[in-house]
This record gives C-alpha cells, sequence and structure tokens, in this order.
C-alpha cells in the first residue's frame, strides 16, 4: 500500500471546487449522450457499496444513487467531482489520518474538486458541500435528484467524473465521532472520510426504473423524506453540534 504524504490543500479551495466554475451557458458536446454508470467501491475498509447511474445532456443533469452498507442512521455527504487524475484511489489506499485513514484531501489528487454536491433539495453548488442536514441518511438509500448545470454536464461527458460518498463508522460505535476532520476542526473526521468512490463511465444503459425527476432529493429505505430528515436532525445533534453547523455553512438561496 502507498501511503499518500501529506497535502496542504486547504478545506476552502477543496470544498470551492476550484477550476470549473458553476455557471449556465457552456455549450454542449456533440458526443452520444445517454446513461452513464458508476460502480461504487469501498474506501477506508468501510464495508459500503452502491452504483449510481448519471445522464447528461444540454446543461441538465440527472443522478440516481442507490447504496448499501453505510453507517445507520446517519447522514452522508456526497459529491459529484471533476479534476485530478478523474478516477478513484485504490481500494487500500492509506492517508494521513489516524492509523492510516484516508481522509477527503489525502484523495484529492485522484478524484479532483467538488463541482456538485448531491444534496436532497436546494443549493448543490461546492458551497453546500458539508450541508450535512441536507444529505441523504441510512445505511441504505435510494437518491435522485436532477440539477441544471452546463459545466457540470460538460465535465460528465468528457469523462471527468466521479462520485464519492462519505461517512466512515472506524471504531464500530455506530456514530461519527473521533479526531477532527481534515475539512473542518470542528467536525469528526468519521463524518467526511470517504466511504466508497466511483468513477463515472461511458457505458450507456437505461435509467432504472422510478427515474429521475427535477428537484427530487433522496430517500432512505423508503421512508417519507421528513421523517428521514427529523433522522438525521436526532443523529446530528448528538455528533457534537454537527448539523448546526451543517446548517451554518447551507444557509445560501437555493438555486
Amino acid at each position: 500500500m502507498r501511503t499518500i504524504a501529506r497535502r496542504t490543500l486547504s478545506a476552502t479551495a477543496l470544498m470551492a471546487g476550484a477550476g470549473l466554475a458553476l455557471t449556465p451557458g457552456a455549450s454542449a458536446s456533440t458526443v452520444d449522450e445517454g446513461v452513464m454508470t458508476a460502480d461504487l467501491t469501498q474506501l477506508n475498509d468501510s464495508g459500503a457499496s452502491g452504483t449510481a447511474w448519471v445522464w447528461a445532456e444540454g446543461d441538465e443533469v440527472k443522478v440516481k444513487i442507490e447504496t448499501q452498507g453505510l453507517l445507520a442512521d446517519s447522514p452522508h455527504a456526497q459529491h459529484l467531482h471533476v479534476g485530478g487524475d478523474s478516477e478513484c484511489p485504490p481500494a487500500d489506499e492509506e492517508g494521513e489520518g489516524p492509523n492510516g485513514e484516508l481522509r477527503t484531501s489525502d484523495a484529492a489528487e485522484y478524484y479532483g474538486d467538488i463541482v456538485a454536491s448531491l444534496t436532497t433539495e436546494g443549493d448543490f453548488s461546492p458551497d453546500s458541500g458539508l450541508a450535512v442536514d441536507r444529505f441523504p441518511v441510512g445505511d441504505s438509500y435510494t437518491y435522485e435528484r436532477t440539477i441544471t448545470d452546463a459545466d457540470v454536464a460538460q465535465g460528465i461527458r468528457d469523462g471527468e467524473a466521479v462520485i464519492v460518498v462519505h461517512g466512515v463508522d472506524h471504531n464500530g460505535n455506530g456514530s461519527y465521532d473521533g479526531p477532527a476532520s481534515d475539512l473542518d476542526p470542528e467536525l469528526p473526521g468519521e463524518a467526511t472520510n470517504p466511504a466508497m468512490c466511483g468513477e463515472v463511465t461511458d457505458q450507456m444503459g437505461a435509467m432504472p426504473e422510478g427515474g429521475v425527476d427535477t428537484g427530487m432529493g433522496g430517500t432512505q429505505d423508503g421512508s417519507d423524506g421528513m421523517v428521514a430528515a427529523a433522522g438525521a436532525t436526532a443523529v446530528l445533534a448528538g455528533a457534537g453540534g454537527l448539523m448546526m453547523l451543517g446548517r451554518r455553512r447551507a444557509t445560501q438561496a437555493s438555486r
């Protein structure tokens, strides 16, 4: 296993998605368009897995994600990344976290910066990268959403997109805790360390049944979204003020 040298990339730069502006108006690609897929495989020995389907046409992007094996009753930040090597780190990659835990910034050279935060509602820009009150909750969930951004869509069509899902219970105690996150010292590292990753490939196929509708957020285990939100509130309230910080970071107006 190769241990990544400590990177000096700041949390601000990482979460800002520098290098790819989220502004509409970029020209549509002339390459073949259709549903692309990402096989989500574990990082940090999380035991998590999943599949993502991504469809981009013009400036519209539809995403569907199905997961399993994540930490139950906890929110899982998830993002589209573009840049770096446009790939996921090896499953056994070690980082600069305690006991070799792979942190988000440790793996940035592989998957690049955030270009879209896959929130359940509201703002989806990199500014919502830590909006933990607007990410899916649960050990397994189905997430669906349509967003509109020409540059994000183009990055997907160019084969540069990677999906990363976060949240790892390293010590197995059923909650996010432990040493501080590399992204924000007020967050526990377990909440932001990557749990699984998948490269969005050009394997064309059909969007699975119950396809994506504009503005839809995620659902967890078939539960109503309001129930899931209430569960997230309870979990985050007990995670050292994680919800409070997430709300403070997610105050900008919805697009």
